[in-house]
């Protein structure tokens, strides 16, 4: 063959394989020179997904049973929701796409990527068949299918528990429970809620996975004392109007207490919420299924015991700021309401606050 013929032959060659990757690529059949071209692969169908944890889930599909025998492996694309641009599978892109080899379903996904609790995420599968050459032949894309990860379940706050215990610091006395609002915030429970303050629903500060988030109803208060003086600090970031009722009013015997999340705000100061849940209340039942329960007589941020004069001490950890959820309605006559002689630090405001996600201290490997 001559010289030019030749170049004329490979021309065409190189025109006709051009015409077929732009077609392919087109048809959004193909991403990446290792995958070839269609076989008939079973699509995979009436995706379902199952056992659904913060960071793993099961994922099984229906398939044309005789066809079966050709699949090698599965790709799976799995993308934020939020993420309108995901892009399809690239089968060298291991970090965030899964090449998972042919296994009964249906199949376990955990691992794989780093999955984040309380996240919504879409999947997509392909069957796929090696080739000896080492490329995948491939099925058409499943359809899309969304689902929401869990919250931390109990072994995972046991895991945040015993971070926060490191570093909890000495047991000190207190006496008092306090919680900080404006003069209108009072005012409103006195005109409106009949001299009570009722709970309402916890915002979305602390970890992203913490089951209290958005779910449990409760009243926030605070405890922690100054070192120096043994009491309440003047300073507040939530108003300079003060709630105060004797500790032993809402911490009783009867009273369980439950470790709800351990988180820190970009700064050095941690925070550790509890729960303080009368027995048997709603919030009771709520947290006896989710929450580890803390022995109120002896733990690391919160006790209550009862010497043998018979009188009760009460005592919270030096090193964490505590923020306390009570479970129930709390009437102002229990307690007093006067103004505090400090400042609003807006500073230190928790409201809704974001969790570092790279403090070493205060997080765990399964998410944010």
């Amino acid at each position: 063959m001559s010289k030019d013929l030749w170049v004329c032959f490979e021309a065409g060659i190189l025109e006709e394989r051009c015409i077929l990757l732009v077609l392919y690529l087109f048809l959004g059949k193909a991403e990446d020179t290792g995958v070839v071209g269609m076989e008939e692969l079973p699509v995979a169908r009436n995706i379902k997904i199952s056992n659904i944890t913060c960071d793993s889930f099961k994922i099984c599909w229906d398939m044309d049973p005789h066809t079966t025998e050709k699949i090698t492996h599965y790709f799976i694309d799995l993308n934020k929701k939020e993420n309108k641009n995901s892009n399809k599978f690239k089968h060298k892109d291991v970090p965030t796409k899964l090449v998972a080899k042919a296994v009964p379903l249906p199949m376990t996904v955990r691992g794989h990527w780093f999955l984040s609790p309380r996240t919504e995420y879409t999947v997509a599968v392909q069957t796929a068949s090696r080739q000896t050459d080492g490329d995948y032949a491939v099925s058409e894309w499943s359809d899309i299918v969304e689902f929401c990860t869990a919250d931390y379940s109990s072994v995972h706050l046991t895991q945040l528990l015993q971070k926060a215990e490191v570093i909890a610091g000495r047991m000190l006395k207190f006496s008092v429970f306090y919680r900080n609002q404006h003069e209108e915030y009072f005012q409103h429970c006195r005109d409106v809620l009949g001299g009570r303050m009722m709970p309402s629903v916890k915002d979305n500060s602390g970890s992203h996975g913490s089951p209290l988030s958005g779910k449990l109803e409760g009243i926030f208060f605070s405890c922690n004392t100054e070192f120096n003086t043994g009491q309440p600090p003047q300073d507040s970031p939530y108003g300079r109007v003060r709630f105060q009722v004797p500790a032993e009013i809402l911490f009783t015997p009867d009273t369980r207490l439950y470790f709800g999340d351990f988180y820190c705000m970009y700064t050095a100061y941690h925070y550790v919420i509890l729960v303080l849940a009368p027995r048997g209340s709603s919030g009771d039942l709520y947290c006896s299924d989710r929450l580890p329960e803390l022995d109120v007589t002896n733990n690391r941020f919160l006790t209550r015991v009862c010497g043998e004069d018979g009188r009760v001490v009460f005592q919270h950890a030096q090193d964490v700021i505590l923020e306390l959820i009570y479970t129930d309605p709390v009437s102002l006559a229990q307690g007093t309401v006067s103004q505090i002689s400090g400042h609003q630090l807006m500073s230190l405001s928790t409201v809704n606050a974001k969790k570092d996600p790279s403090c070493k201290t205060c997080n765990i490997s399964v998410g944010r």
